[in-house]
């Protein structure tokens, strides 16, 4: 039910304007409701959960390494970098500031927040006081025999012939100054409220697309020097094998070796050389990849300035871990801020039964143009009372108190999820610092082992076929220690993705 009061001068419009209050409820319940549509985060790419948005049908967006595969053009407004002439000299922390910068997720991200920003900037307009100025000028001619009039009616008045034309000419001018507000309405303040914890949510949305995008590009960054780590073991190995051959070679002609000391060292070094162009060809995709993540074209030659990292991890005890996750955790901070959200939806759908107040109204200068002129204003009040809308009301209820308990489930499955994940994490560190010892110690027994064999060949105590089998067991021993290497450096910054801190500690947490 709604009261209208209002009072206005002769020649004023008299009108009901709507303009807040339906306003606010469509552009706020749409934030505060429905919830603000972005990207989904990074943190597919970490295998971590994704945190549950409160509208149906949002969409999820490809990990990052997905999306940095677009073409090499502008998308959203977001322009790609050209290739430099040749390679880029490229540390960590120039891949990661790159990436964080360029990285098309990350820029969607900050996209979406900035429209949620205007978004509830919008909202909050519609709460102030509104003014307008209008002016405007009507020029008209208006045919009164066409309307029916006839001047010769009028004689029976005493006018006479002659003395209305039946062609007027009609000029006026109208000037207005109106305003309208919402004097009173809880429903609508109390979604404004939940429109800006949506700007909280946005906001830790786009810290996890980071943190997920920081992850990625140090994974990938591992992973390249790996490679490079490799090229370098295998050509280490065919300089050894060609020496070998060499050997093999010399004794052979000097008729004091065979012919299969010779074959076998040959074939040795072809294998050797096969693992090159293999580790040669992965270290070049590996590039490209990274390229990618970080915004630059593919054919961008890179050089990697950095080493394998390598130190013993400081770990926190379990359960201030856990503690420093449930703080940091952006997807669980996300999950918070739309329950905060929910609330307050909530309870503007609870005051909707109660009145509503505003007011609008105009004063303005009617006359005719260049003539004469008279002040025209409208004072409008509107009341507005809920009546036979219980139903409407009980059923938002019941949808607001379901959109809860759902968030609050959500919130709780995922403290659990982060609990398993931290303590997944933390002995993927510890056994992953386990096999590299290990492998360290068998690279050293392996190179030391080939050292004696080769002596023994030399000495011709022996032939090369141990030289060679001592080789295929130091290139496996090398092998396994640069991939235990890459694999305890990869936990590492999944320990600090879990915990939420990979952006700001991931340095910390590689020993860098």
């Amino acid at each position: 039910m709604a009261t209208f009061f209002h009072w206005n001068d002769s020649g004023a419009r008299t009108r009901e304007r709507n303009g807040p209050q339906t306003a606010v409820r469509m552009a706020v319940l749409a934030l505060a409701c429905c919830g603000p549509v972005w990207p989904a985060s990074a943190q597919q790419i970490a295998e971590l959960p994704m945190a549950p948005a409160p509208q149906a049908g949002a969409s999820q967006a490809a990990p990052v390494a997905a999306q940095a595969s677009l073409p090499a053009a502008r998308f959203a407004g977001i322009p790609v970098e050209q290739a430099t002439p040749g390679e880029l000299p490229l540390s960590l922390d120039d891949a990661v500031d790159r990436g964080l910068k360029r990285n098309l997720q990350v820029q969607l991200a900050v996209q979406n927040e900035q429209s949620v920003r205007g978004q509830i900037s919008t909202v909050f307009y519609y709460l102030l006081p509104n003014l307008r100025a209008t002016v405007y000028s009507n020029a008209q001619e208006i045919n009164l025999a066409a309307l029916g009039f006839k001047p010769s009616a009028l004689a029976a008045f005493g006018f006479a012939p002659g003395t209305i034309h039946s062609i007027v000419k009609v000029n006026t001018t109208d000037a207005q100054l109106s305003a309208d507000q919402v004097l009173f309405n809880l429903p609508d303040f109390y979604l404004y409220a939940a429109a800006k914890k949506a700007a909280n949510v946005v906001t830790m949305n786009t810290l996890n697309v980071r943190g997920g995008v920081v992850e990625a590009i140090g994974t990938q960054y591992l992973a390249a020097l790996a490679d490079e780590a490799q090229i370098a073991n295998a050509q280490a190995l065919v300089t050894a094998d060609q020496e070998v051959l060499r050997q093999a070679t010399l004794s052979h002609d000097a008729g004091v070796g065979i012919n299969l000391d010779v074959l076998r060292a040959r074939v040795q070094l072809q294998a050797e050389q096969q693992a090159l162009v293999r580790a040669q060809n992965t270290f070049a995709k590996d590039k490209i990849a990274l390229n990618r993540l970080m915004g630059l074209p593919a054919e961008q030659e890179l050089t990697l300035t950095d080493a394998v990292p390598y130190a013993e991890l400081a770990e926190l005890p379990l359960d201030q871990t856990l503690a420093l996750a449930y703080q940091r955790r952006k997807d669980l901070l996300e999950l918070e801020a739309q329950l905060e959200v929910a609330e307050r939806a909530q309870k503007a759908v609870k005051y909707e039964r109660v009145p509503s107040l505003a007011f609008n109204g105009y004063y303005g200068v009617l006359g005719e143009t260049g003539g004469l002129s008279h002040g025209v204003f409208t004072v409008q009040g509107v009341l507005k009372i809920p009546i036979f809308e219980e139903g409407r009301f009980r059923g938002e209820s019941a949808v607001a108190a379901a959109q809860l308990v759902g968030l609050r489930h959500q919130i709780e499955s995922l403290r659990v999820t982060i609990d398993q994940q931290v303590r997944a994490s933390r002995l993927d560190v510890e056994s992953s610092a386990e096999l590299v010892k290990v492998a360290r110690s068998n690279v050293d027994l392996a190179t030391q082992a080939l050292s004696d064999t080769r002596d023994r060949f030399a000495a011709g105590v022996d032939d090369n076929l141990p030289v060679v089998q001592a080789q295929a067991t130091l290139a496996g021993a090398q092998s396994r220690l640069i991939a235990t290497e890459f694999q305890l450096n990869q936990a590492k910054l999944a320990l600090a993705r879990n915990t939420g801190v990979v952006e700001t500690q991931y340095k910390q947490y590689l020993g860098r």
